[in-house]
């Protein structure tokens, strides 16, 4: 079975750092492009960062850049987004989701065009409050 599965959000006070994992199960990572994404109540799901497995290549939505950052393991099929200096608008439900279509994953995290990936993950809430 094909699935993502987040783990490491929780609740954080702003300035605050968590980081939340993805794990692949069922495929390799190999040659996809994972990204995470994230909905808060009343919005579209907006892409946030993404990254190419087979060379490491990450990007950055202009709202996180900075302040986030993607890594991936691909021996343990996880990916990775730290999220640093943390504010209340990141409160989202965050989700992983990725894509052998590489560019369009890409294309979500830069330009917001929303795409059918693949497979997606659950979904992990984050909070960011005081």
């Amino acid at each position: 079975q094909v699935q993502l599965v987040e783990s490491g959000g929780g609740l954080v006070q702003p300035g605050g750092s968590l980081r939340l994992s993805c794990v692949g199960s069922g495929f390799t990572l190999g040659y996809l492009a994972v990204g995470w994404f994230r909905q808060a109540p009343g919005t579209e799901r907006e892409g946030v960062s993404c990254i190419k497995t087979g060379d490491g290549s990450s990007y950055y939505s202009d709202s996180v850049k900075g302040r986030f950052i993607i890594s991936s393991n691909n021996a343990e099929r996880t990916v990775y987004l730290q999220m640093n200096s943390l504010k209340p608008e990141d409160t989202a439900v965050y989700y992983c989701g990725a894509d052998s279509l590489r560019s369009q994953v890409r294309r979500w995290v830069l330009f917001g065009h929303h795409a059918d990936l693949e497979v997606w993950g659950q979904g992990i809430m984050v909070t960011v409050s005081s």
